[in-house]
C-alpha cells in the first residue's frame, strides 16, 4: 500500500533527422502526485509531426517499453488508464487512475522520421543523419521539496 505522494520523471530525447531538427517540450515543469490520481502531461513538436507520437515508460535498469503509438494506439498488454490524444504538434498522455506501479519514467517520442532511434540513458548515439540525446525535463516531486 502506498500512503506517500510519489515521485515520476518525465524524460525526453531531442531528435535531429534529415527532415531538420525537431524538438519535442514536454510541461508541466513539476507536478506532484498521489496513487488515485489522475495525470496528465503534455508534449509539443516543434514541426508537425502528424500523428506519429509515442509515449515510452522506464522502469530502472530496464528498456523503455513502448505505451502508445500513432498517438493512440494502445501497445500490446498496457492497461486502459493509459490514454494519449492529440496530432500535429500537440500531445497529451494521461494516467487516469495512477497506480504504484505507474511512478516510472516516461518519454514522448516522435517516430514521423524513418530513421531509427536510440535510447541510451545520459548518452549521445548517433547513427546516419539522427542523434539522440535525453534530457530530464522534468522532475516531478513530492510537496515540500525544493
Amino acid at each position: 500500500m502506498v500512503s506517500q505522494r510519489q515521485v515520476i520523471i518525465f524524460l525526453l530525447p531531442w531528435v535531429s533527422g534529415v527532415c531538420g531538427d525537431i524538438t519535442m517540450t514536454q510541461s508541466p515543469g513539476s507536478l506532484a502526485v498521489s496513487p488515485g490520481q489522475q495525470v496528465t502531461t503534455n508534449c509539443r513538436a516543434s514541426q508537425s509531426v502528424s500523428g506519429y507520437l509515442a509515449w515510452y515508460l522506464q522502469k530502472p535498469g530496464q528498456r523503455p517499453k513502448l505505451l502508445i503509438y500513432l498517438a493512440s494506439s494502445w501497445a500490446s498488454g498496457v492497461p486502459a488508464r493509459f490514454s494519449s490524444s492529440g496530432s500535429g504538434t500537440d500531445f497529451t498522455l494521461t494516467i487516469s487512475s495512477l497506480q504504484a506501479e505507474d511512478v516510472r519514467d516516461y518519454y514522448c517520442q516522435q517516430h514521423y522520421s524513418s530513421l531509427p532511434t536510440v535510447f541510451q540513458s545520459c548518452t549521445q548515439t548517433s547513427s546516419p543523419g539522427l542523434q539522440v540525446r535525453e534530457a530530464l525535463l522534468h522532475q516531478l516531486l513530492p510537496p515540500g521539496q525544493p
